[in-house]
């Protein structure tokens, strides 16, 4: 599997990763889509402390082991439970993102991450101390690099400008183009995108005329909307799948595509569906059919 280069870091990520918020909480299940995965290439993966509560870092330590030293392992900070309550509360403070690091250390059974990633943010936060917490922890030795997953602009120009952040996390795809007008600007100030909803929640793979039948529409996206982009571009391209990977792909801001699997089954199809990304080289009917303006909150 091809790697890209992140941002401008020594860390060359595959274009494919598989993020770990779709692994079953059955450690051997697990196991076997995360081997899979290893084995095929994949050399990224992503976590947060805020999925299952912690309990995904927790398996994913127990699972790579010995293979750690050639996997890079991105998590994220800044959603805050508290055991025994209901839900979360956002804390970005820096007290805070040094509790959590050890935390997830400790659950990823590892004495460092390679990609830390603040879970969010808004304009309001205090940045200076984010940024001054996330250089401490780096010039420890604790994280090798750090970003954000944000699509928030107004965030980002304050962020990026202001830190060495080599990351951006964000939601895209053909049917979700947001981040296409804030690309270039992440790539000047030395980051990449990794991106997040790449098969929109499978609408773009070759399952998608059962997903269309469960979908109330999609995004900015009405029902018929929906129906009548995807017959179109189906009519086009004949793997959706592979049209999502390459899409996402044919932007050189973009150093992988977060694709979940919640079985070996899916994960062998998204392989599958990038070993012909090189054969989609045409995008106009994507750009005739999708939504290239869309809302983005700028807050």
């Amino acid at each position: 599997m091809k790697k890209r280069q992140l941002g401008s870091s020594e860390l060359f990520i595959s274009e494919i990763s598989l993020g770990g918020m779709s692994l079953s909480t059955d450690k051997k299940k697990a196991a076997a889509i995360v081997d899979m995965a290893l084995d095929a290439g994949i050399n990224y993966i992503d976590t947060a402390d805020l999925y299952d509560f912690g309990a995904n870092e927790e398996i994913i330590g127990a699972i790579l082991g010995k293979r750690r030293q050639d996997v890079i392992v991105a998590t994220k900070v800044g959603n805050r439970w508290t055991e025994g309550k209901e839900g979360w509360h956002w804390d970005a403070s820096p007290s805070y993102i040094k509790e959590a690091l050890h935390a997830s250390l400790k659950r990823l059974d590892t004495d460092y991450i390679d990609v830390y990633q603040l879970h969010g943010g808004t304009i309001e936060d205090d940045w200076d101390g984010i940024i001054d917490t996330f250089e401490g922890l780096k010039m420890d030795g604790l994280i090798r690099e750090y970003g954000i997953s944000s699509i928030r602009p107004n965030v980002l120009k304050r962020f990026l400008p202001a830190s060495s952040a080599k990351s951006v996390m964000m939601q895209y795809s053909a049917l979700d183009r947001r981040p296409e007008e804030w690309l270039d600007f992440i790539a000047s100030e030395g980051s990449s995108v990794v991106t997040r909803g790449t098969v929109a929640k499978g609408l773009l793979t070759n399952s998608w005329k059962e997903r269309l039948q469960r979908a109330n529409g999609f995004n900015t996206y009405t029902a018929d909307e929906l129906t009548t982009t995807l017959t179109g571009l189906a009519s086009h391209y004949d793997d959706l799948h592979a049209l999502a990977i390459a899409f996402n792909l044919k932007e050189p801001t973009i150093a992988s595509t977060v694709i979940g699997a919640s079985s070996q089954e899916q994960l062998a199809q998204t392989l599958a569906a990038y070993e012909k990304i090189d054969s989609i080289t045409d995008f106009t009917a994507v750009n005739e059919l999708t939504k290239t303006e869309q809302y983005i909150d700028h807050r």
